[in-house]
């Protein structure tokens, strides 16, 4: 295995009920807590009634940062840094998935920073010396694994570029994981979410070293979780051991546990960011339309990986066949797996309009260090031509 440091500061509290046992001790020394939430969800399907009422409860004055986006904005989290340093929040409280997450990890940076933390943070890695604001989260939708990194992507609309960046400084203080939070989520959004995870540890897994190491045996294995118990979610939604199984596998594709040692990919996010950035498209299912081109495009690099991947995951025998049939087919496997999930296969279907953007969304992309094969601009536009219909 490479060389590594790891470090991850947040505390996980997991389980059916540990909001309502755990958020007042949680939040005791905060008197102004900003409660962050996206659409509103929360507030029909009681979440929203429940965090209030023990908060209320442990007399915290409450300040509403509502309306966080899919693919939260520079905007929005200048909003969210001027409201809480207005009302001298003390804490911010993320209730939602990994776009409120996000968000609110940015936000309690721009909150206690002077200067322009796109410029500083986001256009280039920065190194934090101001203590962000503290951040606590209550996960509804599993999927980023935001909860437990420092990971925060956000999109500046006005240069058209949504970038993540992963600081130690701005992991969440504490994680609140109730499975049955995610019970009312849409089954759309569930398999995209879900989707997401699986491609973590993919854009992981495709990567060097490729000598036997403990990351590659854990990512293997949560694969499979979650292929099985997204399968099972999908059957019955509120089946707690899959929903259970889920939310564990989304934060331990992005706790940084699996990567250490690893050189990570992550090229096919670089692609998905930037269509996102000009598209506003769903984040799980523009990498579910990316992911089987791409990885066509760079297996041969990669080739022991791959037929690993089919053998390991999707338990496909080599029974005569080369390599890279063997390697081809595991790629099908994963094809078939996104159609049986309903997912879009195509950009055209993901609702990109036309072809015209799809050269300047290319040469948009960033490229990654870690991939098998290293990308060119002119092989992403490739790959955006393949994906379209």
């Amino acid at each position: 295995m490479n060389n590594f440091i790891f470090q991850n500061a947040t505390k996980v509290y997991f389980g059916q009920g540990c909001v309502k046992e755990y958020l007042g001790c949680l939040t005791k020394q905060a008197g102004t807590v900003m409660l962050a939430y996206g659409g509103g969800s929360i507030k029909s399907n009681g979440i929203y009634d429940e965090v209030t009422g023990i908060l209320r409860g442990a007399g915290k004055n409450i300040v509403e940062f509502p309306g966080i986006m899919a693919n939260p904005t520079y905007a929005k989290v200048l909003q969210g840094a001027r409201l809480a340093m207005e009302n001298g929040a003390d804490m911010i409280l993320a209730v939602g998935g990994g776009s409120v997450m996000d968000c609110c990890k940015a936000v309690s940076l721009a909150a206690r920073y002077d200067g322009d933390i796109w410029d500083d943070f986001w256009a280039r890695q920065g190194v934090i010396d101001v203590n962000p604001l503290p951040l606590g989260v209550i996960v509804t939708v599993a999927g980023t694994g935001s909860e437990c990194n420092g990971g925060a992507v956000i999109t500046n609309e006005e240069k058209k570029i949504k970038t993540g960046r992963d600081y130690p400084a701005l992991n969440p203080k504490f994680a609140l994981m109730d499975p049955t939070y995610t019970y009312s989520v849409p089954v759309r959004q569930m398999v995209s979410g879900s989707f997401d995870i699986l491609s973590h540890i993919m854009e992981t897994y495709f990567s060097e070293p490729n000598d036997d190491n403990v990351s590659d045996d854990i990512m293997e294995a949560l694969m499979r979780s979650v292929i099985r118990n997204l399968r099972a979610a999908i059957k019955d939604p509120e089946n707690y051991t899959a929903r259970s199984n889920l939310m564990w596998d989304s934060t331990m594709a992005e706790n940084r546990v699996i990567k250490m040692g690893k050189k990570c990919d992550f090229e096919c996010h670089n692609m998905e960011h930037q269509l996102g950035a000009y598209t506003d498209c769903n984040h799980g299912c523009g990498l579910a339309v990316l992911h089987p081109v791409y990885y066509r495009h760079i297996y041969k690099a990669g080739l022991p990986k791959f037929v690993k991947f089919a053998q390991n995951v999707w338990g496909i025998a080599k029974d005569g066949k080369t390599d890279d049939e063997t390697a081809l087919a595991g790629i099908d496997a994963l094809a078939d797996f996104i159609k049986e999930l309903g997912l879009p296969t195509t950009l055209k279907e993901l609702g990109v309009a036309g072809k015209g953007q799809l050269k300047e969304i290319a040469y948009s992309c960033g490229i990654s260090a870690g991939s098998y094969k290293r990308m060119t601009h002119e092989e992403i536009l490739e790959i955006f031509n393949e994906c379209y219909e």
